[in-house]
């Protein structure tokens, strides 16, 4: 039985920590608030990541650091270099192999699939932010500082992700009612599941010849919102999917008001144009198959339900 640290509880940070309990290993799973799954195998710690001498006494004696946290949607720019340079440090210290959750904002809008070859060219802040947290990891584990990768999937599906998809269209299609979001609904677009996340950032943090690169996580075929919707409808037995295109003018007059919709603005052509994930080689390096997105949906509609519920 090896210790694990995952930083983070929220949908990737939960299921990595399921995971590898589900295995018989040890989970030390570090949050603000010490919340988290309550099960056999994870302890919960409540600290701050951001203190690199706090993060590098928790890591001692693990195989792995997992960075599954971030900060608040509109904070990132302030928030994510503190976060990132103390895992850094902290993996450092003690010689743990860092594996770092990413996404594809580093990329920039591009034409075609992403695949892991592709230069970082982003084309807003959060994307620059992306960016230099993974070429700052990068060298350092060049520099043989330390040992790192990261793994990159695309928009989520699972219990309790946040994306215009779980947020704008999904609670209404499950119940019956119009939905409006700010896309094209007919663009092709990856969704990518939190369980599949976790199995890649497991198999990354355990195998060598992963480090020093990014990967992207197993993926299935891209659906487009409107079809994802309609899909999500039939497997909840809800009335057919009503979605419409919510117009730019709308997203920037609900962006004066809400944080999360004035982020939202610069990162539109993921939206407005197809917007898909090449994940070929981490199938092929690891035999991770992606999870059928009627899977994924029912674990995000079941869990949506759930809270609903309570």
């Amino acid at each position: 039985m090896s210790l694990h640290i995952i930083v983070g509880a929220g949908p990737v940070g939960s299921a990595t920590a399921q995971l590898l309990a589900g295995r018989g290993e040890q989970v030390r799973l570090l949050t603000r608030s010490g919340g988290g799954p309550e099960l056999p195998g994870i302890d919960r710690v409540a600290a701050d990541a951001t203190d690199p001498d706090v993060l590098a006494r928790h890591a001692e004696g693990a195989v792995a650091l997992y960075s599954c946290g971030g900060p608040a949607y509109h904070r990132w720019s302030t928030d994510w270099p503190p976060l990132g340079a103390a895992l850094i440090r902290a993996a450092e210290a003690t010689g743990t192999v860092l594996v770092t959750t990413g996404n594809l904002y580093g990329y920039g809008q591009v034409d075609g699939p992403m695949t892991e070859q592709l230069p970082m060219r982003p084309n807003s802040v959060k994307g620059e932010v992306r960016a230099k947290l993974w070429a700052d990891a990068l060298a350092a584990h060049e520099a043989k500082r330390i040992r790192t990768a990261e793994v990159r999937g695309s928009d989520y599906l699972g219990a309790d992700t946040s994306t215009p998809f779980t947020v704008m269209v999904l609670p209404k299609v499950l119940a019956g009612r119009r939905a409006s979001v700010p896309a094209d609904l007919d663009a092709a677009h990856s969704w990518t599941y939190v369980g599949d996340v976790a199995r890649t950032l497991v198999a990354v943090a355990a195998d060598e010849s992963a480090w020093g690169r990014p990967w992207h996580v197993p993926t299935a075929p891209p659906l487009s919102i409107r079809a994802l919707a309609a899909r999500a409808a039939e497997l909840a037995g809800a009335p057919g999917a009503k979605v419409a295109a919510m117009p730019g003018f709308a997203l920037r007059i609900a962006g004066a008001f809400n944080p999360a919709a004035r982020e939202m603005l610069e990162v539109q052509y993921q939206l407005r144009q197809p917007f898909v994930l090449d994940s070929s080689a981490a199938t092929a390096a690891f035999g991770i198959d992606p999870t059928p997105s009627d899977e994924a949906l029912r674990e995000t509609i079941d869990a949506l339900r759930a809270k609903a519920a309570r």
